[in-house]
């Protein structure tokens, strides 16, 4: 075998082992987690900075690794026919095979081989490593891919203008690649992750129950209005302890002439009256928020947060009093159901 012979098959190896990067790196870079790069960088990784401005700049990028893929197809297509030429001439000649079927078999073989390496070697084995870890893929080809791109940068800048040009020729507006998901691809996302192992039960049902959150409203979650427990604002002092002895609740509504006017807060009258502070339940009493009941549950959350309460009034359309809402209510929705040692509110 000739020198020119091996030198070509060192070249058809290395161009082949050129495509795998190329094609690892596309896949790897699309498939890497923004957000695990940015904790490698926290954590010191110096590769992982490198990686973030390659996965930040994708467009350019991919620009950069369809540009070296199809470099090394035209390398191969253009070193695979001599080659295999070259190697079967021997062969031709002893068989005496006709000048034209030597062509034609030399161009069919070497095109069934170099097509094979190039999918199989070049493509296929890449492509599956960088889907299955793209986060290694992306660490060890980043600084080669980020070189390659800028070395070329002319090139990729002159491709990406032309096919601009030619597609806004058409009336067609280019868009970057969006990393934006929907709800839908977001569930499905939470369900894939779940089956293969990467969130355990518990997250899926916290994450499926924070889905649902926004379609809920007030009215599925309150404690109806024959169930909530009050303090009647002239009760005496006795007839209040034995209620809060009996339910063990952190707030109770408050009413006057069976029209609620308030709420207290019975940690803060407790440690008052402790503290020898004379006073009545009326001192006490701090206003109550009223929801309609086909508010969300967002909303009344987001309210709740932004006026520090934990307790509400749920009122009908005609202004009436139908159930009672706590901030516990609504964090059960999305972590189930809570519990505290007396199993108040």
């Amino acid at each position: 075998m000739d020198g020119l012979i091996m030198l070509n098959l060192f070249l058809v190896a290395v161009f082949i082992g050129l495509t795998a990067f190329f094609v690892g790196a596309e896949f790897a870079i699309l498939k890497v987690r923004m957000s695990r790069i940015d904790q490698l960088i926290a954590e010191g990784n110096k590769k992982a900075v490198l990686a973030k401005k390659v996965a930040h700049e994708l467009d350019y990028y991919l620009s950069a690794c369809q540009l070296g893929i199809t470099i090394t197809a035209l390398v191969l297509g253009a070193l695979g026919e001599p080659t295999v030429e070259r190697m079967l001439h021997p062969l031709f000649e002893r068989f005496e095979v006709s000048e034209a079927l030597a062509t034609f078999l030399s161009y069919a073989i070497s095109l069934a081989i170099v097509t094979f390496l190039h999918v199989v070697l070049g493509e296929l084995a890449p492509k599956t490593l960088a889907i299955q870890y793209a986060e290694r893929m992306t660490l060890l080809l980043a600084p080669g891919l980020y070189w390659f791109g800028r070395i070329t940068n002319p090139f990729i800048k002159a491709l990406n203008g032309s096919a601009t040009w030619l597609l806004r020729l058409f009336g067609v507006k280019p868009a970057g690649h969006e990393t934006i998901h929907s709800e839908e691809e977001l569930r499905l996302i939470v369900t894939q992750s779940y089956e293969s192992g990467e969130i355990n039960q518990t997250e899926l049902s916290y994450l499926e129950n924070i889905f649902a959150f926004d379609t809920r409203s007030l009215s599925d979650i309150m404690i109806p209005k024959e169930k909530i427990v009050m303090l009647n604002k002239d009760m005496a002092f006795t007839e209040m302890m034995e209620v809060l002895e009996e339910n063990d609740y952190t707030r109770y509504p408050v009413k006057a002439n069976d029209k609620v006017i308030g709420f207290i807060h019975t940690k803060e009258m407790m440690t008052s009256i402790a503290a020898g502070r004379n006073g009545t339940i009326e001192d006490f009493i701090h206003d109550i928020p009223r929801f309609p009941e086909s508010i969300s549950l967002k909303e009344v959350l987001l309210k709740m947060q932004q006026n520090h309460v934990h307790i509400g009034l749920v009122i009908s359309g005609k202004g009436e009093t139908t159930g009672l809402v706590t901030m516990e209510d609504i964090l059960e929705e999305i972590v189930g159901e809570i519990k505290d040692e007396y199993n108040g509110a």
